[in-house]
């Protein structure tokens, strides 16, 4: 749980994070050759630390997941229930990062967001246990980082460059982790 005042995104910078969100979903599908049927709309959404509650918001990480239990409204049936994740865009670890660095905003909240779908993408489609142990949570994060920059290394964008040399020793060893 964390206490106090959080900085958060003004609105130009939502803005920003939503047109990474749109070309990120774009872009995953493409990868994922997924149709608009397939896609996992309405099985995950991507929220902000001023949608937050106390629970969601952590120190460090950029992003995280978290798995909730779904079911459709007016619906009794346990059969109906489905995975829900929620990406949790931690604000302050952003905005924090992005101060020591040049890198803008919209290239490395398009990284951020593009790896995250990726995650569910692959929790969807049953390629990795939400719950699995901690090696095997090592062993994706290397995954899931090295097919983010696969995705993304055909794509222009100001500040992706900068994005990929931040990330670059989480493509290649899981040391760091």
């Amino acid at each position: 749980m964390v206490s106090g005042k959080l900085e958060k995104f003004s609105d130009s910078q939502i803005e920003t994070v939503n047109n990474a969100v749109a070309l990120a979903e774009e872009l995953v599908s493409e990868h994922y050759k997924m149709s608009a049927g397939q896609w996992l709309r309405g099985r995950y959404d991507v929220k902000t630390v001023k949608d937050l509650t106390q629970d969601e918001i952590i120190h460090g990480p950029f992003a995280q997941i978290i798995r909730y239990e779904a079911q459709k409204i007016n619906t009794l049936l346990g059969s109906s229930t489905y995975d829900y994740y929620k990406i949790c865009l931690q604000d302050h670890t952003i905005l924090e990062t992005l101060a020591k660095t040049c890198i803008p905003l919209f290239a490395f909240s398009l990284y951020i967001l593009t790896h995250e779908l990726i995650h569910v993408v692959r929790f969807g489609q049953f390629l990795q246990n939400f719950n699995a142990t901690e090696n095997e949570k090592l062993e994706e994060e290397t995954r899931v980082h090295e097919k983010t920059y696969q995705i993304l290394k055909p794509f222009r964008a100001p500040g992706l460059s900068d994005v990929f040399k931040f990330y670059d020793k989480w493509r290649s060893c899981r040391d760091h982790l």
